[in-house]
């Protein structure tokens, strides 16, 4: 039996992350994915490539079936959460260009990020990076998802108090540059945002 997973109007990630939620739940099966975009198509087509799924899209009065089938195999099980990854997030927004993209994009990121099965020991929030983790802040439930599943949230207190924002902390720990420099030196691998 085949299983629909509707994900006509959703952006990115969501399409990938509902698909990769039902194939995480089963051993082997079948399922499609309706879509209405290109992105959101070659996403889900990408997803199932890189878990060696087999996999099929059709279109059909401008949407998008991937049609997606898992096999039941002995595959690479990778556990990415043996090696010590900290992220350092310096800024609000993802990337260079307009702010309106960059912080729409460290929403989808952090979003993203809380849904994944590989998740960092570490999260060191610096400069501007300090307004995601305070009151209002668009990735706060993503944060604090992240938090609930074990990261540890940092933010530094210099910058909270530069921003004027340390009575708005709303996740996670105050801490200081030394905190900071000894989380990135003691890790596997570290990750610039």
């Amino acid at each position: 039996m085949r299983n629909l997973i509707d994900c006509k109007g959703l952006k990115c990630p969501e399409p990938v992350i509902h698909t990769k939620k039902y194939f995480d739940g089963i051993e082997e099966g079948k399922a499609t994915i309706i879509v209405d975009n290109e992105v959101a198509k070659n996403n889900v087509s990408k997803f199932a490539e890189s878990n060696g799924f087999k996999w099929k899209v059709e279109e059909n009065n401008g949407l998008f079936h991937v049609n997606i089938t898992k096999e039941n195999c002995s595959c690479k099980d990778m556990d990415l959460n043996e090696k010590k990854l900290t992220i350092l997030v310096g800024s609000d927004k993802l990337g260079q260009g307009d702010d309106i993209l960059g912080s729409m994009l460290m929403k989808s990121y952090f979003y993203a990020l809380s849904e994944s099965d590989s998740i960092p020991s570490d999260l060191l929030f610096l400069n501007a990076g300090v307004k995601l983790t305070v009151e209002g802040s668009d990735c706060l439930e993503s944060i604090m998802k992240l938090k609930e599943r074990g990261v540890n949230v940092f933010s530094c207190g210099t910058c909270l108090d530069f921003y004027n924002l340390k009575d708005k902390l709303a996740v996670g720990e105050i801490t200081n540059m030394y905190t900071i420099v000894e989380k990135m030196n003691s890790s596997d691998n570290t990750i610039k945002l």
